[in-house]
This record gives C-alpha cells, sequence and structure tokens, in this order.
C-alpha cells in the first residue's frame, strides 16, 4: 500500500479550506474532504479542553508525507497541530488517480 489518508484538526472550515486548497494546489494531495462542526475534547498545558473543530481529511502518496507536514505546519494555527496519517487500501482506480494528480 502506498497511499496514506492524512487527518489534521483545524480551527475551522476556513483554516481547512485554506490548507486544503494549497496542498492542492501545489500537487501534494489529490483530494481534500472537510468535516465542519467536529467536537474536540483533549488534554493541553495540563487541562481537559473542548472545542469545536473542522477536520481535514487528505489523501496522498506515501512518499509525500513529509512534504505535506511541513507545508500543513507552516500554515497552521495551532502550536502543535494535530497530524495523523494512516495508511489506506483503496482501488487500482483510484490509486493510479491519485498518483496522477500528485507530484
Amino acid at each position: 500500500m502506498s497511499i496514506v489518508v492524512c487527518f489534521v484538526s483545524c480551527a475551522g472550515t476556513k483554516e481547512a479550506e485554506k490548507i486544503a486548497q494549497s496542498l492542492i494546489e501545489k500537487r501534494l494531495v489529490a483530494c481534500a474532504n472537510i468535516i465542519p462542526g467536529v467536537s474536540s475534547v483533549y488534554r493541553w498545558n495540563g487541562n481537559v479542553k473542548k472545542a469545536r473543530e473542522a477536520l481535514l481529511l487528505l489523501k496522498t502518496k506515501k512518499s509525500l508525507r513529509k512534504k505535506v507536514e511541513g507545508e500543513i505546519k507552516k500554515m497552521h494555527s495551532y502550536a502543535l497541530p494535530a497530524i495523523e496519517f494512516i495508511m489506506a487500501g483503496t482501488t487500482p482506480e483510484a490509486e493510479k488517480w491519485i498518483f496522477g494528480e500528485t507530484l
């Protein structure tokens, strides 16, 4: 498997859209999905916090992981953005499309 899906919690849909647009334009990801209104509960600096966020899902090649991570960090508003990658299985047609749309 050489496809990964990246999950990124964003401050809102505008931030998620900005990151998605840039990554698509740079051909670092083939597709971005934005899920608005995500309720997050997390521990930060010893305190339990709650926030409304947008979840950004990005589809790309495993070989672009470091570049995608670096670009997200440049644009993200959080001091420590949550950027998680998971390996993904997909159809041969979808894999060909992802490879064709990325560097």
